[in-house]
């Protein structure tokens, strides 16, 4: 019923706003970030933490590999960061395809995950992976994998998500859906946030 606030409709706006919240995410991962005290700087994302299509691939384009968390761990690293911070890796259904397919991802004498049981990959190399669509591409079509430190982006929530049922007077007392929030992304440590390029063929 479309009045309950429960049900199905309202829940599917509720997702929409996640998924909203999602975006906002990955596209402050490598935006430009407004720095210094009145937010005035901008400060661009740093090429040196991304890792190369190619890395792993023997000069050729590849996807997500071993290879290449292991660069991206390399990268969180360097940074000196405390090692019981929270690390994530954010990719897409054919990325985690490609992980999927690496040895040492779905053995047990490399991993104690046993990927291939639930056919999908909860923690590796330090990292809790997070499965989306929503990653971005770059100007070559590689998908970018996002990976980061927990204090590397902040979501700010100036207000919360908010759902209302009510009637449309306009409408024949039909019953609508509102959903609103208002949210912002940024980076915050530059050495906490990466992305590793990834052929998509």
């Amino acid at each position: 019923m479309l009045i309950d606030p429960a049900g199905p409709y309202a829940e599917q706006s509720a997702f929409a706003l996640g998924r909203a919240m999602d975006d906002e995410i990955v596209a402050a991962a490598d935006g430009t970030a407004f720095t210094g005290v009145d937010g005035s700087t901008s400060t661009a994302y740093s090429s040196a933490n991304t890792v190369d299509v190619q890395v792993g691939g023997s000069s050729a384009d590849v996807g997500l590999n071993v290879a290449k968390l292991r660069a991206a761990k390399e990268v969180l690293d360097s940074s000196d960061i405390d090692p019981e911070i929270e690390r994530y890796c954010v990719v897409n259904a054919k990325q985690l395809k490609n992980l999927l397919a690496e040895t040492a991802v779905t053995s047990s004498d490399f991993n104690t995950v046993k990927a291939l049981v639930q056919g999908e990959l909860s923690t590796f190399l330090g990292f809790s992976f997070i499965r989306t669509q929503r990653i971005s591409v770059d100007a070559n079509a590689d998908d970018k994998v996002l990976f980061y430190a927990k204090p590397g982006i902040v979501l700010a929530v100036g207000q919360d998500v908010q759902v209302r049922v009510s009637e449309r007077a306009d409408k024949n007392y039909s019953q609508q859906v509102f959903a609103s929030m208002a949210i912002g992304a940024t980076r915050m440590q530059e050495e906490l946030v990466g992305y590793i390029e990834c052929d998509p063929s």
